[in-house]
């Protein structure tokens, strides 16, 4: 990425909880400069925090479907090697359109600072259940036009160390067994660059909530 220049220049809206603060913006900003990923507790103002939390729990377990692995042609379910249930989130439902709405802002401040071109983002909740898990993998493949930039944001209430379901990220190729352990703490949020970061999820032991979301350059096909 191109030198950050990570000043306060968010826009403000009309609706402050849906906006990120500047110091969210710079430390995002920052991270992706620096390393290429970046673990930010407290992302949120409690209020969307909640109110995603109160989204998730109200909907239907008919709501959520079996993730999959591949895309298109490719897609097909492999439950030992990734195991969630995941639900798309819609511009619909006030909660999931402002989180879509924060992202969005912090799609325009990285787009401004660091040049990276994002156009479209898209998001799912997803739900792991006791012992489920995502084996390692990449976001996106180098050199194609799909997701470039991947975020987690972390909905449990609360979150204990022996709970497990850690994300693992492997950041240094020349180390590829070397992994960063991130535990899913409440309101956690994890970014890193899609093509650069392996990672996984490893099982847990309680229910496991969080929204995945990955931003898209133009012309990138839809999984």
């Amino acid at each position: 990425a191109a030198h950050a220049d990570c000043g306060p220049n968010a826009q403000q809206s009309a609706k402050p909880a849906v906006n990120p603060s500047t110091a969210t913006l710079e430390a995002i900003c920052q991270g992706l400069t620096d390393r290429g990923w970046l673990v930010l507790d407290d992302a949120l103002a409690p209020t969307l925090l909640q109110a995603l939390r109160a989204r998730l729990h109200e909907l239907p377990d008919h709501a959520f479907h079996r993730a999959g692995v591949g895309r298109q042609g490719d897609h097909s379910l492999q439950p030992d090697y990734r195991s969630d249930r995941i639900h798309w989130l819609e511009a619909a439902a006030p909660a999931e359109q402002d989180w879509l709405s924060w992202a969005d802002a912090v799609r325009q401040h990285v787009n401004r600072h660091l040049f990276m071109g994002l156009q479209t983002y898209e998001a799912h909740f997803a739900h792991y259940a006791p012992g489920q898990r995502y084996g390692r993998h990449v976001d996106a493949f180098r050199g194609q036009a799909n997701r470039t930039l991947s975020s987690v944001l972390y909905l449990n209430e609360t979150w204990a160390d022996d709970d497990g379901g850690e994300l693992l990220i492997y950041p240094d190729a020349s180390a590829p067994d070397r992994a960063t352990r991130v535990s899913p703490k409440p309101g956690r949020l994890v970014m890193f660059l899609s093509e650069d970061m392996p990672h996984e999820v490893l099982p847990a032991h309680r229910d496991r909530y969080s929204i995945a979301g990955w931003f898209r350059v133009r012309g990138a096909s839809a999984w």
